[in-house]
């Protein structure tokens, strides 16, 4: 089977397993006294530290273990959230209590923990991207949807109610034909060092995210999974890429640190998609444009223009927007004590933004344009 070929497949059944998932899992009873009972499985990525701080100012969640390959960096972890150190994963899997498992490990152990926690019917927050390959992430989500479980990952940005408002006008035919959408997602991380080693500091060393090898990506996949899963969120399944990914200053060996691609969507939307390290600032993030609609999100502004919305102008921000609903680890949490599971990210949407983030890698190495289905 070719790659392209296996990328289509996918993205025809990735709609049947989701549809096995919104059957329902099962919700596990935890513990005597009513809390919602999380292990963390790995605790080495970047937002780990804000996951702790989350966790913890929950009174109805108890985090009842905390494992690490690196014993240094879950002793750490387990200190701030008050829980033991697990000697061995068997600890973790083989507790009845346990619901769920946050993976904040490194990106090539997901499989391994994936399937681990499948087979011990534990509901799963796994940090981005899914996997190190499409392969590897098509078959973590169907591991999952096979066993029923909840998941969901940290693609924080579809809680922006600005990026909710722009799915709501785009589902009201606001925008009319869509004919191109831009986005942008770029910091300083590079520049500023912030993924050298750190010696003496076992817990906060988060230079394996430079590494492509252990992380699958370097700065063009790492910010740019997020507003990739933005557009495919509001526009659709991509069908084609082409890309440009650069090493810039070469702080991290071969790591790249900035891209932009090109994307043909199903629907016959042009987009392109920009992101990497090498940035002293970030302003502008989104635009969309139709044949009756424009809009665009300028220093944390959304401009709006529509024929058929009263009121609409370009001339000044537009601040009608929708709630702002929890982070995704809030809803993890809810979703685990059976609340709602609406805001959730699939496991099939997880795997088909590193399907085509592996997509526009290879574009850029080959040079060429790249099909996915």
């Amino acid at each position: 089977m070719t790659e392209t070929s296996s990328r289509r497949d996918f993205l025809r059944t990735a709609g049947i397993a989701g549809a096995a998932l919104a059957a329902g899992p099962t919700i596990l009873d935890g513990a005597p006294d009513g809390k919602i009972v999380l292990a963390f499985v790995g605790v080495g990525h970047i937002h780990t530290p804000g996951f702790v701080i989350l966790l913890n100012g929950r009174p109805d969640v108890r985090v009842k273990w905390v494992w690490d390959h690196d014993p240094e960096r879950a002793k750490v972890r387990a200190a701030d959230l008050q829980a033991p150190v697990a000697g061995t994963l068997d600890d973790v899997f083989s507790d009845p209590e346990v619901q769920g498992v946050v993976i904040c490990s490194e990106t090539d152990r997901h499989p391994a923990l994936v399937a681990a926690a499948a087979r011990a019917g534990k509901h799963m927050f796994v940090e981005k991207p899914m996997g190190v390959s499409a392969e590897g992430s098509l078959e973590m989500a169907a591991t999952i949807n096979q066993a029923g479980l909840l998941f969901t990952t940290g693609y924080f940005m579809r809680m922006d109610p600005k990026h909710l408002f722009l799915k709501e006008q785009i589902e009201a035919g606001s925008f009319g034909t869509i004919t191109r959408a831009q986005a942008w997602n770029v910091h300083s991380g590079s520049l500023g060092g912030w993924f050298d080693e750190k010696p003496g500091d076992p817990a906060n060393t988060w230079r394996w995210m430079a590494d492509p090898k252990v992380a699958g990506v370097g700065a063009f996949g790492d910010l740019g999974t997020h507003s990739l899963d933005i557009l495919m969120w509001l526009l659709g399944d991509v069908r084609a890429v082409s890309a440009e990914i650069e090493v810039v200053t070469g702080r991290y060996d071969d790591c790249d640190e900035a891209g932009t691609a090109l994307m043909r969507f199903a629907s016959g939307v042009t987009g392109t998609l920009t992101a990497g390290w090498v940035d002293v600032a970030d302003p502008v993030k989104f635009i969309i444009a139709g044949t009756e609609g424009q809009a665009l999100i300028v220093n944390g502004a959304l401009r709006f223009e529509s024929k058929k919305v009263e009121g609409s102008s370009l001339d000044r921000p537009w601040t009608d927007l929708p709630p702002q609903p929890k982070a995704p680890l809030h809803q993890f949490v809810d979703a685990v004590a059976g609340g709602s599971t609406a805001h959730l990210v699939t496991p099939d949407e997880a795997a088909a933004r590193v399907v085509v983030m592996e997509a526009m890698y290879e574009a850029a190495r080959t040079g060429t344009r790249v099909e996915i289905g």
